[in-house]
């Protein structure tokens, strides 16, 4: 007769395997929803920061020569003292947080030093820094992952991981840029234990993102095409220039955050806050040359000049530039990946008053993939965040062309990606 009513030691043990697989699952999900949630209210609060240094602009036009300098200051000095870690991008912090663990791998990820690098980016965005936002929502995504994984850590590297892919699908409201942003930028491989991971996250912050703000595109619904052989023949232009121009950004910030050779790295490291206010009056005198555009993220004026609608003046992407160069480098928390899309719109809108016959618009969208393209050196990233964010599906080819000359063209300038190189200084020293 059999005993019913019992719980074998086997069935117990295959309970608990199923209860610490379907937690595992929730995990996810729930991380998924908290990223999703952080990003967009990351998103409000940068908008409101930057239209409050906007008002400020509008009715004291010198005030930048002041605020901004000091705003960088205070940024750079309260970042170093009571959020090491958390200065510049957060993408290769949190790269190096997969590579490190323990202690090492707290101070590059974790909910304390997300709260700092919100606070800090919101307070570059008041004094007018071209910073985005994007770049530390990938932070702030790996330290919430990092932060609810602590009762999995065997699966911290992959979590963190799928927190960095889900901040930029929150961000900028690109799920299948989240995935390969994950794969090709902060793996640099395919992780077949990791894939359903990352994927299963991005859809939790992707839906939370659609529920809290809607169905969007980041610029908008564009209808540019490359039309003609003169604009097939300055796709190579564009993407060339752009990727030289990615490049060299990105060969100067890496300069920078290695330590310049001699005197100038010595005042660099010896005198921080005093560089970082040198570096807000480069970003002040930028912004008053370029009437207000080469301030904050960049986003309204590229717009403009994705739809085809007006924008900023000629000269644009190169204050842009210059102002993004100086914020970066300045050590305060601040992303790059908006401000990069806008100077390669604008060097796309330059090109095109350079060459005639050709239009501005399908120009203005080369330069934004060539030139992002050419700074993080992530093509296929590069290509699916442009085309999820104009959902032009005239442009995929030739956006596809444009983002792999860019990558070629940047590597004969930087021979190594942006953020993997920083990610090492991290993981050297995590307190720098």
């Amino acid at each position: 007769m059999m005993r019913t009513g019992l719980i074998t030691p086997r069935r117990m043990r295959r309970i608990r395997v199923a209860s610490r697989h379907w937690q595992r699952r929730a995990l996810f999900v729930l991380g998924g929803i908290a990223v999703g949630a952080a990003a967009v209210g990351l998103a409000l609060a940068a908008d409101r920061s930057s239209g409050v240094f906007r008002m400020v602009l509008r009715r004291w036009p010198d005030a930048p020569l002041l605020l901004t300098p000091a705003g960088f200051a205070a940024a750079s000095h309260l970042s170093r003292r009571f959020f090491p870690g958390s200065g510049g991008s957060g993408i290769p912090q949190a790269i190096a947080a997969r590579a490190s663990s323990g202690a090492a791998r707290a101070r590059l990820v974790s909910l304390r030093l997300a709260a700092g690098k919100i606070a800090l980016l919101l307070l570059g965005l008041l004094c007018g820094a071209s910073i985005g936002r994007e770049g530390p929502t990938v932070q702030v995504g790996a330290s919430i992952m990092s932060a609810a994984g602590r009762l999995f850590p065997r699966r911290q590297p992959g979590l963190i991981l799928a927190g960095a892919a889900a901040g930029v699908a929150a961000a900028f409201n690109t799920p299948l840029a989240g995935i390969v942003f994950g794969i090709e930028e902060m793996s640099r491989a395919f992780e077949t234990r990791t894939s359903g991971v990352v994927i299963g996250t991005v859809i939790a912050a992707g839906l939370t993102s659609l529920a809290l703000q809607g169905d969007y595109t980041y610029f908008g619904l564009t209808h540019a095409t490359l039309r003609g052989a003169e604009g097939w023949l300055a796709l190579p232009l564009v993407g060339c220039a752009g990727g030289l121009a990615g490049g060299g950004f990105s060969r100067v910030l890496i300069a920078f955050g290695r330590g310049l050779p001699g005197l100038p790295g010595r005042l660099q490291a010896a005198h921080p806050t005093v560089f970082a206010t040198l570096c807000g009056l480069v970003v002040a005198a930028c912004g008053l040359a370029s009437g207000g555009a080469a301030f904050g993220t960049g986003y309204a004026e590229a717009r403009a000049l994705v739809q085809g609608g007006g924008g900023p003046s000629l000269g644009f992407g190169a204050f842009k530039f210059a102002a993004t160069l100086a914020s970066s480098v300045s050590g305060i928390p601040g992303g790059i990946f908006a401000p990069s899309l806008a100077v390669g719109a604008g060097l796309g809108a330059e090109l095109a008053a350079l060459l005639p016959g050709t239009q501005a618009q399908p120009l203005v969208v080369l330069g934004m993939v060539a030139y992002f393209s050419g700074v993080v050196q992530a093509p296929i990233t590069a290509f699916v965040i442009v085309a999820e964010m104009t959902n032009d599906h005239a442009m995929v080819v030739p956006l596809m062309l444009a983002s792999l000359i860019g990558y070629g063209a940047s590597r004969t300038v930087c021979r190594e990606g942006v953020y993997h190189a920083l990610a090492r200084g991290f993981a050297a020293d995590p307190g720098d």
